[in-house]
């Protein structure tokens, strides 16, 4: 009897064994692909939280440090010549108006030294051709034109200083970029000669290299381009608004001679 049972429980074990086996099997394996499936939705969120910059930086790496070096020099310095002059230009704007006004009741109160000396408390180009003007009335109305008129053009050489360098950088920018990808597109050339077949990998490869230069010249070129127009159009207004004061200056000095 001991042994008969003994037999059957033997064969018991025999026969759950593999159910067990196979159910462990499949626990594992499903757990196992709940992991792989987490660890590449981890990988994919990874990816997107790369960013726009990421992404920049890591075209720019596959571009090739020679050129896309000087590109990113000249946004470089462009952005800084474009900074600079735009900080200078805001500092010359002043309101003009008022000036007009403070210099017209300085010279009807205190004559042209108190009309001087609201020209001297006040900044930027247009203050500084008035006292310009002011200062050689002793002289005749015809020296204070003269004054006026030579010294608006000093001012506007101020405003226009290192504008050229910019529209150099634009045009250089794009053109870098361009000789870029020729000379990426004769190294690709040269793989495929040295190859001695014409391998998708090594002619697509090359390409995109050689085009990622003439994309980030470009890319240069339209953000300076920006600022440069910004940057001409302030110098317009800030010219007009100076022609219009030297004009009103002068007809004050008319006036306050016909008295």
């Amino acid at each position: 009897m001991k042994r008969l049972f003994s037999i059957f429980a033997i064969a018991s074990l025999m026969a759950f064994a593999p159910v067990n086996a196979y159910t462990n099997a499949n626990t594992i394996s499903f757990e196992s692909t709940v992991i792989s499936v987490a660890q590449d939705d981890a990988a994919d969120d990874a990816a997107e939280s790369l960013g726009f910059h990421q992404e920049l930086k890591k075209r720019f790496i596959e571009g090739g440090p020679g050129f896309m070096g000087i590109v990113l020099l000249c946004l470089i310095l462009g952005l800084a010549i474009a900074i600079e002059r735009i900080i200078f230009l805001n500092l010359s704007t002043t309101n003009s108006k008022k000036l007009v006004q403070d210099v017209e009741d300085a010279l009807n109160s205190g004559g042209v030294e108190a009309a001087k000396e609201v020209c001297r408390n006040t900044k930027g180009p247009v203050a500084s051709i008035f006292y310009q003007g002011l200062d050689r009335t002793d002289e005749g109305l015809e020296q204070a034109e003269k004054a006026v008129v030579a010294y608006g053009g000093v001012q506007m050489g101020q405003l226009e200083k290192n504008v050229s360098w910019i529209s150099l950088f634009i045009a250089l920018a794009p053109m870098l970029g361009f000789m870029g990808t020729v000379i990426g597109m004769i190294t690709a050339f040269d793989k495929i000669e040295a190859a001695g077949d014409m391998q998708p990998s090594l002619v697509a490869g090359g390409i995109k290299v050689a085009l990622l230069t003439t994309v980030f010249g470009l890319i240069v070129a339209i953000i300076l381009q920006i600022f440069y127009n910004y940057i001409i159009a302030k110098i317009d207004a800030i010219v007009n608004d100076m022609e219009d004061a030297s004009i009103s200056l002068m007809d004050i000095l008319v006036r306050n001679k016909q008295k």
